[in-house]
């Protein structure tokens, strides 16, 4: 083909000033990078391209390489069709008469376009992915998306097909996808080239590949598969471990429980306040004594009052502005944020974070604020030792949790695990447990989670969860709450990470001269006698589960499988699959359909091809839809017929 330059594994193709590049990235699948007016971009961002055999062939008015079962048309007016196995799976749609402009470009800067591609759409094509957002959609077909990050919004630029492939937007950059009725299109604000990559295959097929491209999630070690115990504060270490000997006097597992924010001398300081945190070492010690797991908390702020501040603005470690200021967020004054993207900044911090927690006994950090949280939110104007944040702002999770993983493991850690509000393609590899940020106390925001847990289930990031109960607006002495918390709780029990949090509205007067006073109490003997009977058996139940969820997360290390997963994954040609947001495979064996209603005791469930075991009775049910009842102590889970883990429920 004319314009075409063919090399053993590679296609160049230029045309009115744009060069396409295709090259085979793995297993059945296949990478397509264009640049404007530039020489190639070579930057893979997160991505690991494994290269894999493939077969060119060149025709007059088209070229064609294949990669196993997948393959690209590249036709002569720029035009790329991908297909497996001969079937059409999504192609580039013109944005120009005579069938011209698939991809278009409008210069912004030195070197930076904002750009887009256009695919056609497809009638009965679902989409599932992009991370989590409290959107309340499912299939997200129909729907547009900002990508870039956002608290309780975390952008995974990845969606699966149901016509059979899998879709990666390789670009860091602030933009848009559309995945409407009359077109797909993806959008980048300010970047140097498109970059995606197609890969063919089911749910099981894309997820080994995605994990492959982007990398492994480490082995889940046994401590995070518990019950965490977390509250909006402990004010004292006192407090604290006050908590802790209840929950060991009542016989209650407790994995881990978590120190929040505001624990600190001073934003940027990392380190507890000696007035209420007197003896790290000794909290520690007591709490491993009982089996507990201490987690504290750190933000990425920083203001000219830290001991760290001088430091740190002298060798660039903060993030700048095109303004010149560093000031990006205020929270009790105007706040400078770290630049995680700067490898000095990383290994500076993590030397904080080490001396002053990990090496007085804490055992993992909560990276919060990690999207970062600025104000306004007006990511070109940011600048990072890797770039303009209008290219790369997506990036800024992805090296945050790099910095505790490389710390940790510096420490002889195998497999650390790092709660964090925000994530990228390939967080996962650095042992990120991603959370669905500060999300309301209501029946409508549980609804919401469960179908975004589900979309990020599908993004190559098996470690997630929410706070159980959600974080804002709940008031603990109502019968609203009281009903939430139950039915949120029993969700929470099915989640990769059990784990109740949430700034519970407060009665009366603060207890101390503290800075950020805490909500009211927030354990599982909170919210009135019936409900500690409730969640306590819930949190035993969990403990049994353990280790079909170890088994899992052995699984969704190696295979790439998530251990919370959408119906359509384990049964992909079952087309009822592709609507059920609301229910769930948990592990193989275990569908799960949370209550989500408020004053719900019935529910309609689907269930697939076999026999299921209704756990709260082990009566059989076959194939079909059924309807289900669940009282306030009951939940909704069938096991497989003849699965082992039946057991954990008698």
């Amino acid at each position: 083909m004319e314009n075409a330059i063919i090399k053993s594994s590679e296609i160049l193709f230029s045309k009115n000033g744009e060069t396409v590049r295709i090259t085979p990235c793995c297993k059945n699948a296949i990478r397509f990078e264009a640049f404007f007016e530039n020489e190639p971009f070579d930057e893979n961002f997160t991505l690991m391209p494994q290269g894999a055999e493939c077969e060119i062939t060149e025709e007059e008015h088209s070229v064609t390489m294949a990669v196993g079962e997948i393959s690209v048309k590249l036709e002569r007016n720029g035009k790329a069709s991908f297909f497996r196995n001969g079937k059409l799976l999504i192609e580039e749609k013109p944005e120009l008469t005579f069938n011209d402009g698939f991809r278009h470009y409008e210069k912004r800067r030195e070197g930076a376009y904002s750009a887009r591609v256009t695919f056609e759409a497809n009638e009965n094509e679902h989409f599932y992915g992009l991370g989590h957002e409290a959107s309340g959609c499912f299939d997200l077909k129909g729907c547009s998306f900002d990508l870039r990050h956002v608290n309780a919004k975390c952008t995974i630029p990845f969606v699966y097909s149901t016509r059979g492939y899998g879709f990666l937007w390789n670009n860091p950059a602030v933009g848009n996808v559309e995945l409407s009725k009359n077109r797909t299109r993806w959008s980048a604000d300010f970047t140097r080239k498109i970059d995606y990559v197609v890969i063919a295959g089911t749910p099981k097929e894309t997820s080994e590949a995605l994990a492959d491209l982007t990398g492994h999630a480490p082995i889940m070690p046994h401590w995070a598969t518990g019950f965490w115990q977390s509250r909006l504060r402990y004010e004292t270490q006192d407090d604290l471990l006050e908590v802790a000997r209840i929950y060991k006097a009542d016989g209650i597992p407790l994995s881990a429980i978590i120190c929040d924010y505001f624990h600190w001398t001073e934003q940027g300081d990392y380190k507890f306040d000696p007035k209420y945190w007197y003896d790290i070492k000794a909290m520690t010690d007591e709490l491993h004594e009982m089996g507990t797991k201490l987690i504290v908390s750190m933000w990425p702020t920083i203001n000219e009052n830290s001991e760290n501040y001088k430091y740190m603005s002298e060798r660039k470690m903060l993030i700048k502005t095109t303004r010149g200021t560093d000031r990006v967020f205020n929270f009790y004054g105007p706040q400078a944020e770290i630049d995680v993207t700067n490898p000095e900044t990383r290994e500076f911090v993590f030397s904080k974070l080490k001396e002053n927690y990990l090496d007085n006994g804490v055992d993992a950090l909560w990276f919060d604020e990690a999207e970062p949280e600025i104000h306004p939110e007006y990511f070109d104007d940011l600048i990072f030792s890797i770039g303009r944040g209008g290219e790369v702002a997506l990036l800024y999770p992805y090296y945050y949790s790099k910095m505790a993983y490389d710390g940790f493991r510096k420490m002889g850690v195998e497999a650390p695990v790092t709660l964090t509000r925000c994530a990228y393609l390939g967080s996962q590899k650095f042992g990120s447990l991603v959370w669905s940020g500060d999300i309301p106390s209501t029946f409508e925001s549980l609804s919401a989670q469960v179908k975004a847990g589900l979309n990020m289930a599908l993004c190559g990031v098996p470690w997630w969860n929410t706070d159980i109960g959600g974080f804002y607006g709940a008031d603990t002495q109502s019968e609203e709450f009281r009903e939430l918390i139950v039915r949120w709780f029993q969700y929470g029990v099915f989640s990769p990470v059990m784990r109740l949090h949430g700034n519970r509205n407060r009665h009366g007067e603060k207890k101390r001269d503290v800075k950020e006073p805490s909500g009211d109490p927030n354990e599982i003997w909170s919210f009135g006698e019936r409900n500690f009977e409730i969640l306590k058996d819930l949190v035993f139940l969990r403990e049994r589960l353990r280790p079909y969820i170890e088994k899992h997360m052995e699984i969704a290390s190696v295979k790439g499988y998530p251990v919370m997963r959408p119906m359509l994954f384990d049964y992909p040609e079952d087309e009822n699959c592709y609507s059920l947001g609301e229910q769930y495979m948990f592990g193989d064996d275990i569908i799960f359909a949370p209550i989500v209603n408020r004053g719900q005791t019935k529910k309609t469930v689907y269930l697939p091809d076999g026999e299921w075991v209704l756990t709260k009775n082990n009566k059989k049910y076959k194939q079909g839809f059924h309807e289900i009842s669940a009282e306030i102590d009951e939940f909704i889970a069938f096991v497989k017929d003849g699965a082992e883990v039946l057991s954990c429920f008698k």
